[in-house]
């Protein structure tokens, strides 16, 4: 588990600083100030030392006591000193680094791997992910140090994020019509997919069909891991849990939602967007006596997930049963939910 440490800025109204400890004390793992670590939601008391002093460093040790260096990355120097704190077992290695320079920070996170923490000092929820995402692992956390409540609420919903599940539930195929040739969209993330993985899409924003991204070789072509050959540019999918986007809309550098056949969520960034004309094939099915709706390309390496598998659009026929997500009525304003909206999508 990632942990999330907080120092706050002096500069700092009273109203805010009682905002931002509320939340630290029920979210964040350590709290720094004058140079001294509070334990808050952490395991462990943690003692910051003030320089590398290996014999310091093996007796505290030998008394089961946490260690903790802070050091300034500002030359290759000083990450070779923080790589020796780790060599010496320190705990945690509290990182500050000018403008966060990647590769040094790749290189602590290779160093340390197993051996200390590395918490990477940060001012802002745009640091925070970059460094938790450095390497593909990422250090073990963040200190944040911020005067805004906003700024802290931001970071721990992406440090503590937990599984996030979607319902997902099996809708009855009742028709299929092949429409004429229309501009589809293929959604080409910058991440690798599975099988069972790709994005909800659907006429109605009530109900979306599980569109499995091309990870299934066929004889005519490679499977592409990173697309999902997503439908007609009209549909909509979703962009975040708690807003759908139309498919004409994705560009390149926005997100979008990945979900696997369990309902499970994550995101992906999106590479390129290609929008070309194809033949499609509109797609109707019913579940709990809602009738959804969905157009895609009528094409062999588009597939929607079923319980136990993935089945080709052109292989679909009228009483088989695929994956859905079903969403409470009412109406949505620029992809955000208003459920007090009366809409009806047909």
């Amino acid at each position: 588990m990632k942990e999330i440490w907080i120092e706050i800025s002096s500069d700092i109204s009273a109203s805010e600083k009682l905002s931002i400890m509320k939340l630290a004390k029920d979210n964040c793992d350590y709290l720094l100030q004058n140079n001294h670590i509070e334990r808050l939601l952490g395991k462990d008391e943690i003692i910051l030392l003030e320089s590398i002093d290996e014999n310091k460093i093996r007796r505290l040790r030998s008394e089961g006591k946490k260690t903790a260096l802070k050091f300034t990355i500002e030359g290759k120097e000083d990450e070779n000193r923080a790589a020796k704190a780790a060599e010496l077992l320190v705990d945690y290695i509290l990182l500050t680094c000018m403008d966060w320079c990647v590769i040094p920070l790749e290189n602590l996170i290779a160093k340390s791997r197993n051996k200390s923490k590395l918490i990477a000092e940060v001012s802002s929820f745009k640091d925070a992910k970059l460094v938790l995402e450095a390497l593909e692992l990422g250090t073990d956390g963040v200190l944040l140090k911020t005067s805004s409540s906003q700024e802290l609420e931001k970071t721990i919903a992406l440090v503590k994020k937990k599984n996030l599940i979607l319902e997902l539930q099996t809708a009855k195929i009742v028709a299929i019509k092949q429409i004429g040739t229309g501009a589809r969209v293929c959604v080409d993330t910058c991440d690798l997919m599975i099988k069972g993985e790709g994005m909800l899409v659907g006429c109605q924003s009530s109900g979306l069909f599980h569109v499995e991204a091309e990870v299934t070789e066929n004889p005519y072509v490679q499977a592409r891991p990173f697309r999902v050959n997503a439908g007609s540019l009209s549909m909509y999918t979703f962009g975040s849990l708690d807003q759908t986007r139309y498919l004409s809309d994705l560009k390149a550098g926005e997100q979008v939602l990945i979900v696997d056949k369990n309902g499970k969520v994550r995101t992906a960034d999106v590479g390129r967007v290609k929008i070309e004309l194809r033949p499609l094939i509109l797609i109707e099915a019913e579940a709990k006596g809602k009738r959804i709706k969905t157009i895609l390309q009528n094409a062999e390496t588009i597939r929607l997930v079923t319980k136990n598998n993935s089945v080709p659009v052109t292989d679909l026929k009228v009483n088989d049963e695929v994956l859905v997500h079903l969403t409470k009525g009412g109406g949505r304003h620029f992809g955000v939910a208003v459920d007090e909206e009366t809409v009806i999508e047909r």
